[in-house]
């Protein structure tokens, strides 16, 4: 696999009395909710004889956005499957569950209970994934008076101290100049010096839409035991006005279940996801794609043994080279090109709105009820799984909230709250950078902006819609194409110099202002409608 980008490190250390040479006697070994990986670095040097593995369950992260209710039994059913594990392995596990009458609802108050009892002489922790808990983290030693070590989190190729010396004088940031770097780096895909196939992107392979008489595979779903049926009957009392439903819930707990969700994709999918992993069709959610994103962000898996079996698969002949490229691009290029810039530019990102997005989120995105078929078809199939694919996410309903001019604070804490795999980290450079250009082309060189035609092309939404993909204008016409038309010409200062979007404001330039004024008025009136 190559060399590591970053080693593991110390962030933040605070001795015990005694100075470096005393040798702690006991250290609380905080696992959290995402952390669930038998070599996270909190553990790495764990003593079963003296150490305690503190995991809880608290109310605070369930609620801080309002989860999905399949995200939140995947994590705690998983939480409590790692448990389990920890304690086979003869490890000394303190689990506070939710339902616990003295559980505080905290992290930090939880810590601060578990101080109390164990009276450790440190605290060892990996750095958390999300800025807000990082701050937490950080806090952890004064609201306890026992010292803190904050690990770095090395289950990731490129290290967040890599990321930024990447980062650092470069007048652009482009995934796929990061992408090649980690391509070399890592010996993955690599001929020798040169990538595989001679060329390091088969994306325009991969852009075809799904024939109808193309069959989807059977895809390897995982039915709940009794620890995620108690989970279960928890959520829907604690958390039954969330949005969602468990009835669908089939997503994998533990190690050997995500592996065998990895070993289902690699042999079943993986050889036609290249083809087809930009198309979308009615009734069917899941199509080529992976569903490993869930139990990936988990700790279930890591992205190292991913990359490393879908370059078996290329060098066995089983998948060709353009699925196997664009499946290892959206892990060792997108995955930790998002982190990298959502740890490199936080606080200040998540607060991105460089087209000055204003609209309130539609109550369609919550309730799905839609005449837009292509909406209502990746929210319905969001509520069923919390899940849809990543072109339902950028040019569905990203699409549309890039359109209508929906506030990028809205939009990304709906994508943060339904989909199974969104932790703040990987969801909002996709939202703020991607989605709706809110970071004003940090990420993207241009917005992933596109009229109905784009939809049409991929999926078949459009024939059984309400409204007429091929109109224009008027009442049966389908709005994506109005308000596609309206963005440009309100966005016309920021964007018309943008050499990625000369085409369409060429076309925009041969327009009468009366003929742009009424797309404006239409797409306007159909806004205020929502």
């Amino acid at each position: 696999m190559g060399t590591r980008l970053g080693q593991r490190q110390i962030l933040l250390r605070t001795l015990p009395p005694g100075g470096p040479g005393r040798k702690a006697m006991s250290s609380l070994r905080v696992v959290l909710g995402d952390q669930l990986s038998a070599g996270l670095s909190a553990l790495a040097d764990l003593d079963p004889a003296h150490d305690i593995v503190l995991m809880m369950e608290v109310a605070e992260e369930g609620t801080y956005v309002r989860h999905h209710k399949q995200k939140i039994v995947l994590v705690l059913a998983a939480m409590r499957h790692f448990a389990a594990e920890l304690r086979k392995r003869g490890i000394t596990v303190d689990y506070v569950a939710l339902d616990d009458p003295a559980n505080t609802g905290t992290l930090t108050s939880e810590i601060v209970r578990a101080v109390e009892r164990h009276r450790p002489a440190r605290i060892v922790a990996t750095e958390p994934g999300e800025w807000r808990v990082l701050k937490m983290a950080e806090g952890w030693q004064k609201a306890t008076g026992c010292a803190v070590e904050l690990l770095a989190d090395d289950r990731f190729f490129a290290s967040r101290a890599w990321f930024a010396r990447w980062a650092k004088g470069r007048r652009g940031w482009r995934m796929e100049h990061f992408y090649r770097e980690m391509r070399r780096a890592h010996a993955i895909l690599m001929d020798g010096d040169d990538p595989a196939g001679g060329d390091w992107n088969f994306d325009a392979d991969n852009r075809k839409k799904l024939p109808a008489t193309v069959a989807t595979p059977s895809r390897r779903r995982f039915a709940p035991d009794a620890t995620t049926r108690a989970v279960m009957a928890l959520v829907e009392r604690r958390f039954g006005d969330h949005f969602g439903t468990l009835a669908e819930f089939a997503w994998p707990v533990t190690r050997a279940q995500a592996l065998q969700a990895l070993d289902d994709f690699i042999a079943n999918a993986l050889p036609q996801f290249g083809d087809y992993q930009d198309a979308m069709r009615a009734d069917a959610p899941f199509l080529f794609h992976s569903l490993i994103a869930p139990p990936l962000n988990l700790g279930l898996l890591s992205p190292h043994e991913i990359c490393a079996a879908a370059e078996a698969a290329y060098r066995a002949g089983a998948a060709p080279l353009n699925a196997v490229e664009g499946f290892v691009r959206q892990i060792l290029g997108w995955r930790e090109y998002v982190r990298g810039v959502y740890w490199t530019l936080m606080p200040d990102y998540a607060a991105s709105n460089a087209l000055e997005a204003t609209r309130k989120l539609p109550d369609f995105y919550w309730t799905g009820e839609t005449p837009m078929r292509c909406l209502a078809q990746a929210i319905d199939q969001t509520k069923r799984h919390a899940y849809s694919h990543h072109i339902q996410r950028l040019m569905v309903t990203g699409n549309f909230a890039l359109l209508a001019g929906i506030a990028p604070h809205e939009i990304e804490r709906w994508y943060l709250a339904v989909y199974a795999d969104a932790y703040e980290w990987v969801e909002m450079p996709n939202t703020l950078g991607m989605a709706v250009f809110a970071d004003g082309g940090k990420m993207a060189s241009k917005p992933y902006a596109a009229s109905g035609a784009y939809i049409d092309r991929m999926s078949d939404f459009c024939g059984r819609c309400a409204f007429d993909v091929k109109q224009k204008t008027g009442p049966k016409a389908c709005p994506f194409n109005y308000l596609y038309w309206s963005f440009l010409i309100r966005q016309k200062q920021r964007l018309a110099g943008n050499p990625r979007m000369a085409m369409p404001y060429r076309t925009l330039a041969a327009w009468p202002a009366d003929r742009q004024a009424a797309i404006v008025s239409e797409a306007e009136a159909f806004l205020a409608r929502l």
